[in-house]
């Protein structure tokens, strides 16, 4: 057994210990009775501690069976969901290189603009079960379960069976959660990642013992290091809080924390450099070229597109006011309150803002290592350094980026929550403030979540937002006022039913958004959460009202969430209507006439049959090459080959130069040049190479129309 492990059950044995004296009376110790035997590690597994109350292990499992049935029912409703990601899942099953650098396509000629830790394992689930819609959706939504898991098992060692299960239920029905545990990007990975490495920061705070602190540090660093590795800097947002929490509460020496942290950090590059160092070693003639990056480098990537790029804007990630203000509204500090944010993750912040204050007041004058202000610091760090970062990121920023604040601010208000509850047991006027204060949280919560569902579904069940307003203003009253008078056993019990009533009711808006946002289809590069609403949609860059339907796009721009599943998840190849002019087709199912970059959506038709018929015939090593990562993506969903895509996600990747390009047709390698592509139905390539092979295919090749697009033989010159 560890040492931990007896730490746990030496703090069980002392709580149980001081329920029976204070049960049995004076003579207890006269008992020779002996305690009851705890059960083996198995049995606490499944049935909990011998000290639980009886109602804690079933409400678990209860709660990871509706995260279970939430995040897995009709899970292939999206069909591919983002099929830039779809398309390099499968060609991770046709080629292990493809899967270890996580390449778009299966020849490797450019990887996909982020680290490929998502996608390994979702390439591994599609080698399992076979390339599908199933397979490729089934790791996230697993890692949704253990996420809810894992928050409520942080909280609960701390805060108590309740906080835990409060905090791992607010995991639950937060939207943004229930869309991106659905949805083939690498949020749902980068979340449980960092929230297993909360975990690991809350069970090294704990121990008084040095080598098990240093274990969990160690562990908490990997899983940081990880968390890189699927979508770089974003994965470091939480340690501001994770640092100071240790700092300030660990039960060792300053010298002691100070090297366990060092620790942590070292484990932390290790468990991110390996893979850089791997990618800068391997020849690069035999791997992909790293797409989004400006020299074939991961670690340029991490620093500049994909890094400082997204918070200051520049090159590709565009400005304030510009791409950042388009996707995500104008940087500001009520940016995750406005049209955009709003729905996916604001139906609690205000509560989770206003209880954060209390609860650190309320434990103002504890010691140095009191676990609920290390609580409060490790999840409200994180919950307000993440919502920093996206409130005032000038660069590309999508209200999905949200998902990475639910772990924080669901086990901040469950920890908040439950200090200003016992503070509201006091008598007098302190007891009726901090009542207060709980109450104002309540109704604060009921209040925000009507507005958002008058502004966003208006003619949508209108009954749940005004039930929700009733029933948490009058909770909120009733705590606040039957609480005076609590030390009436039954007026007690009534205001705690009053709490509840409230709490549940101010809920019901966010969870009535999740349950609507599993039962549409969410596709394209821009997914947003809520249910199909006539009306609704995001209603182009500007950000209208935010719902959850497909909106017209008349801006350029869509949410690429559709309320019509798709009767048959088989990708999404482009139409190709067009003469090399560089625009698109989108058909009328589609979603995405823009992508977070302004070009042309993923979720386009592939009705052209005669095209896919066409390519799946050759046998060169490209069956064909595109411009832009989303055209390629749909022919490779749609065929069994590999498709070339020049100049990556945005156009302006240099991944394959025109020389290289002449070179690849001489020896054979690619068949066909599909005209189109490009971003937004602009000039294809735009600063890449794009626009120079574009020109010399055409100036040196026959042009056919096949399906409706134009297609170049590059077998047969001119």
């Amino acid at each position: 057994m560890t040492s931990t492990a007896l730490l746990d059950e030496r703090r069980a044995a002392d709580v149980a210990a001081q329920l029976a004296a204070s049960e049995a009376g004076p003579d207890a110790h006269l008992s020779s009775a002996a305690p009851p035997a705890e059960r083996g590690r198995l049995a606490r597994f499944f049935l909990g501690s011998n000290t639980d109350p009886a109602w804690a292990r079933p409400a678990l499992w209860a709660l990871l069976a509706v995260s279970a049935v939430v995040y897995l029912w009709n899970l292939t409703v999206s069909g591919y969901a983002n099929d830039f990601y779809a398309a390099a899942v499968k060609s991770a099953t046709r080629s292990w290189t493809a899967w270890l650098f996580g390449s778009l396509d299966s020849a490797n000629a450019i990887t996909v603009d982020k680290p490929p830790a998502s996608l390994w394992v979702m390439g591994l689930s599609a080698r399992i079960f076979g390339f599908s819609s199933f397979s490729l959706l089934l790791p996230q939504a697993l890692m949704g379960i253990g996420t809810v898991a894992t928050v409520a098992a942080a909280v609960r060692r701390w805060h108590g069976h309740a906080a835990g299960l409060a905090a791992g239920a607010l995991v639950l029905v937060t939207p943004v959660a229930a869309l991106m545990f659905r949805f083939d990007n690498p949020d749902a990975m980068l979340t449980l990642l960092m929230s297993l490495a909360g975990y690991c920061v809350v069970r090294g705070i704990e121990t008084s013992r040095g080598r098990s602190a240093l274990t969990w540090m160690v562990a908490a660093g990997a899983a940081i290091g990880f968390a890189f590795l699927t979508k770089m800097l974003q994965g470091l947002l939480v340690l501001p809080g994770f640092v100071l929490a240790y700092v300030l509460a660990a039960r060792f020496n300053l010298r002691t924390r100070i090297l366990h942290l060092l620790a942590a950090l070292v484990s932390m590059i290790v468990s991110a450099g390996w893979f850089i160092a791997l990618v800068s070693l391997w020849p690069v003639a035999k791997r992909a070229y790293i797409g989004g990056s400006t020299n074939n480098t991961l670690w340029e990537l991490a620093l500049g597109y994909n890094g400082l790029g997204r918070i200051l804007g520049g090159s590709g990630n565009g400005g304030g006011g510009g791409q950042g203000g388009g996707f995500g509204g104008t940087a500001g500090i009520f940016r995750l309150f406005n049209s955009q944010f709003g729905t996916e993750i604001s139906w609690f912040l205000p509560a989770a803002l206003i209880l954060l204050f209390a609860g650190l007041v309320a434990r103002g004058r504890a010691p140095r290592t009191d676990e609920a202000r290390a609580s409060l610091v490790v999840w409200g760090g994180w919950m307000v350094s993440t919502a920093l970062v996206l409130s005032f990121m000038e660069g590309t920023v999508h209200s999905y980026y949200a998902i990475a604040l639910t772990p924080g601010l669901a086990a901040t208000i469950a920890v908040a929550g439950r200090e200003v509850f016992r503070k509201g047991q006091l008598d007098g006027v302190l007891g009726v403030a901090w009542r207060t204060v709980l109450g104002l949280a309540i109704a604060v919560t009921a209040g925000w979540g009507y507005h958002l569902l008058s502004l966003n579904a208006s003619g949508w069940h209108a009954w749940i937002r005004w039930a929700a307003l009733a029933g948490g203003m009058a909770g909120a009253m009733g705590y606040v006022a039957l609480g005076v008078a609590q030390k009436n056993q039954t007026v007690k019990k009534l205001a705690i039913a009053a709490l509840v009533v409230g709490s549940l009711s101010a809920a019901a808006p966010s969870a009535a958004w999740t349950v609507g946002t599993v039962n549409v289809s969410h596709t394209g590069s821009m997914p947003v959460s809520g249910p199909a609403v006539a009306g609704g949609g995001m209603g182009g860059m500007g950000g209208g009202q935010m719902g959850g339907t497909s909106p017209t796009g008349t801006d350029g721009a869509q949410s690429g969430t559709t309320g019509k599943a798709p009767t048959e998840p088989t990708g999404t190849a482009p139409t190709g209507t067009n003469s090399g002019s560089g625009a698109s087709t989108v058909s009328a199912a589609g979603s995405s006439a823009a992508d977070g970059n302004g070009g042309p959506g993923q979720g386009e038709s592939s009705s052209n049959s005669e095209l896919i018929a066409l390519l799946n015939k050759t046998s060169s090593k490209w069956s064909a090459a595109v411009i832009g990562d989303q055209t390629a993506a749909g022919y490779i969903l749609n065929s069994d080959t590999a498709v070339m895509s020049i100049g990556g996600w945005s156009g302006s990747d240099n991944n394959v130069t025109l020389e290289q390009f002449k070179a690849y047709v001489a020896n054979g390698d690619i068949t066909y040049f599909i005209s189109g592509g490009g971003m937004g139905g602009g000039p294809v390539g735009n600063s890449g190479s794009g626009s120079e092979i574009s020109e010399w295919v055409a100036a040196n090749f026959t042009s056919t129309t096949v399906g409706g697009t134009t297609v170049y033989d590059l077998t047969k010159i001119a």
